[in-house]
């Protein structure tokens, strides 16, 4: 794989994870699609992908498993030998049956895990990018729906957690970058926050048009490469959130 990257995208075989490694594999990395259990549906995107002329692979692996996320990693320093971007794009807490626990579990403790499991194998240069939402980036300072309210407080927590991180990620010399959005059209977070509270929905719409998964996608996949302060956040939509912050596209 000489002269490409090598990136991992976490809960990458659809929405804003599948654009974001179209993106990046437009731009010449190899992008590795991991995914917990839509196999058909990440080779099918690792194929359109390679037929474009790009390079994908797939790799599955439920992140919030400490056993999965060790083989995940093993996996693609086995294959190529080094990771130059981890993108941390999976997360979840609406999902139907899943336990009390389970948010934390994958939006903070899944996180940190997969970081510290990967760092030691990102040269110098290499980047972090973790995406998150208004909602979990702004939690304890602007309201939150009821049915998004785990969601929110455990991608805040894992924020925090990787932020007390960059001054080891620093000494490493491995950068971390957030990306926050405000609801995204067509995600399957707003699909299952619509079912569960519309209005929810709609009070975001009532603010401005929302951004699409190609536009939030395209940023996160520029926070890859672009210069930034360690721990830098992109804002994406949702300018009632920002109050007066600038938006960096």
């Amino acid at each position: 794989m000489a002269g490409r990257r090598i990136v991992l995208i976490t809960g990458a075989s659809r929405g804003i994870g599948a654009e974001t490694a179209r993106v990046l594999a437009d731009r010449g990395d190899h992008v590795v699609v991991n995914y917990r259990e839509k196999a058909k549906r990440a080779e099918a995107l690792a194929d359109s992908i390679r037929h474009a002329g790009g390079s994908a692979s797939t790799a599955a692996a439920d992140i919030s498993d400490a056993d999965a996320a060790h083989a995940l990693v093993a996996g693609i320093i086995g294959e190529f030998g080094r990771l130059d971007v981890l993108v941390l794009n999976a997360s979840g807490g609406l999902e139907l049956h899943a336990g009390p626990d389970y948010a934390m579990a994958l939006n903070r403790d899944a996180q940190e895990r997969l970081v510290r499991l990967a760092v030691p194998h990102m040269p110098s240069g290499s980047r972090i990018v973790f995406v998150t939402s208004h909602q979990a980036h702004f939690h304890g300072r602007k309201p939150v729906p009821a049915e998004y309210e785990p969601i929110a407080a455990s991608k805040r927590a894992g924020e925090d957690t990787l932020r007390a991180m960059i001054p080891e990620l620093a000494n490493r010399g491995v950068a971390l970058h957030v990306v926050s959005g405000d609801m995204i059209d067509g995600t399957i977070i707003v699909q299952l926050l619509e079912r569960r509270n519309p209005d929810a929905v709609t009070a975001r719409r009532d603010h401005g048009t929302l951004p699409t998964v190609t536009e939030f996608a395209t940023a996160v996949a520029l926070a890859t490469t672009s210069p930034a302060d360690p721990g830098h956040t992109t804002y994406i939509g949702g300018q009632d959130y920002l109050d007066g912050r600038e938006i960096t596209l």
